[in-house]
């Protein structure tokens, strides 16, 4: 029987005023229901926030240090759950068990970071100009964050939205994204389980198209957290500016690994495989272009085809296999209609390019691992996300030539470069326009303890994880201490007279 889950509410569970559900099915097999989740809307949303409105009060005057004892007890339920929760993970989401176990690992590397921060938010003392007078800066919670958040990363994102935000002060109401809603359900269980007081954590499950506005323009959200599409977090921010509301925004990624002449090519190899076939290429993070030097380009592709038609296509929950499933049939039609153009545009198809249907894999939403050569910067297969299982190669001269067409997009999240020539390096490294850089490592594989984010189109210009994490969800108050007993005025009053 599949499970009946509910929406979590200032610490209970419970259904949707609507009276409406919808189903969450395996998409590696359309015939596994694997739960049933409320279909919420406006008054649900509306609950949802008054309940995180209170109970932010009352967090807010907890001592900081006593809520990072809280979220570090989140990463040892987290702990203990990671088996459980990474496996129906791989049932909702697709992607293959190691990856799944790795999505809740780094949510409990974000539980112990962001406990950590609790005796760490500092602030700053600062010499005052006038004398008998104290001067220092503090954080202070924004108040109720509304976290939006994406599929392929069912609750490592959900992490580095709740986790900094609750340890600052702040409440959350999150709505999980329409595919894989169990995942932040079990996290609203472990919140439960660690202690977290009523309403500071809270769940409301549905559609974008019904409650995704509800989630912006509500009248308690201070703070709205999105990842996903470009499409979506531009009207996002439209409509939060016009509420007045403070929008962080991480969107889409064209990224690209720059392969030099010099390159351990055994190396490269093995990452562009990694880069741009893990988690199915649903990550905004996946490699979607590699930009290599003519040189080593025939041998580069004749081995990366040769490596990526022996990766194993099927169930995630089988630990031989390399390649899960695409999120939902609407995933592998878009990544098969950009494929289609790829064609028409007259890249070369050099493998994959079609559905896939062998065995174990007739009722799930599988694609071919698909590489195309002959590829130039200007199609759209080179440009626009795909958000799938393709990779675009380019051609290139030189390393001039490789970081002018790795910035030409308009995206800027992550790049590489594979390089044995140190001076290389660290002129891509300073030249290439993205909020992530690796040298010899594929482009994903970022770690919470850095800054997460991008530039130009990727983002607005905000950071998840990391120390940068607190800056999104606290605001500073400057805070001046005159005890001289007489008014004294600031760069107007002449101390020394």
């Amino acid at each position: 029987m599949p499970l009946t889950c509910k929406n979590y509410i200032n610490g209970e569970w419970v259904e949707s005023v609507s009276g409406r559900t919808y189903e969450n099915r395996n998409p590696a097999n359309q015939d596994e229901l694997i739960a049933i989740h409320q279909k919420s809307n406006a008054e649900d949303v509306d609950r949802a926030m008054k309940a995180a409105r209170a109970a932010q009060k009352k967090w807010a005057l907890v001592p900081a240090p006593k809520r990072g004892e809280v979220l570090y007890k989140v990463g040892q339920v987290l702990t203990k759950r990671k088996e459980e929760i990474a496996r129906d993970m791989t049932r909702e989401m697709g992607k293959v068990i190691a990856e799944t176990r790795g999505d809740v690992q780094e949510a409990i590397d974000m539980a112990f970071y962001a406990a950590g921060e609790g005796r760490r938010c500092f602030g700053q003392t600062v010499p005052a100009e006038m004398p008998d007078k104290f001067a220092m800066s503090l954080r202070v919670p924004i108040g109720v964050v509304s976290a939006i958040t994406p599929w392929n990363f069912p609750i490592a994102i959900p992490s580095w939205k709740s986790l900094p935000a609750i340890v600052v002060g702040n409440a959350v109401v999150i709505k999980p994204a329409t595919l894989t809603p169990l995942s932040v359900i079990h996290f609203a269980e472990v919140y439960e389980e660690a202690g977290l007081p009523a309403g500071v954590f809270n769940v409301v499950t549905g559609s974008g198209s019904e409650i995704g506005d509800d989630m912006v323009v509500h009248k308690d959200v201070n703070l709205i957290s999105f990842t996903g599409s470009t499409e979506i977090g531009t009207n996002i921010s439209t409509l939060g500016a016009r509420n007045m509301k403070r929008v962080c925004l991480e969107m889409g990624g064209k990224n690209a690994i720059m392969v030099m002449d010099d390159a351990n090519l055994d190396q490269a190899l093995e990452g562009a495989v990694w880069g741009g076939f893990g988690t199915t290429g649903q990550r905004c993070t996946a490699t979607s272009r590699i930009i290599v030097h003519k040189s080593v380009a025939q041998e580069f592709i004749e081995r990366y085809v040769e490596a990526v038609k022996k990766l194993k296509l099927g169930d995630g929950l089988d630990p031989k296999v390399d390649v899960g499933p695409t999120v939902s049939e609407g995933q592998l039609k878009t990544v098969h209609s950009y494929v289609e153009i790829g064609k028409k545009e007259g890249a070369e198809l050099q493998t994959g390019g079609k559905r896939y249907d062998g065995p174990g894999c007739e009722k799930g939403s599988f694609y071919e691992p698909t590489i195309f050569s002959g590829v130039k910067r200007d199609m759209r297969i080179a440009r626009e996300e795909i958000f799938g299982p393709v990779v675009s190669i380019i051609t290139i001269d030189d390393l001039d030539d490789a970081i002018d067409i790795c910035n030409d997009t308009s995206f800027g999240l992550s790049a590489s470069i594979y390089t044995q020539d140190i001076n290389k390096a660290f002129v891509a490294m300073r030249e290439v326009h993205t909020g992530i850089f690796y040298v010899n490592a594929p482009t994903i594989g970022a770690e919470i303890q850095l800054p997460f984010g991008g530039t130009k189109g990727t983002g607005n210009g905000h950071r998840e994880a990391g120390t940068a994490s607190l800056d999104v969800f606290s605001e500073w108050k400057s805070v001046y201490i005159d005890f001289s007993g007489k008014l004294q005025r600031a760069q107007i009053d002449d101390f020394e007279n």
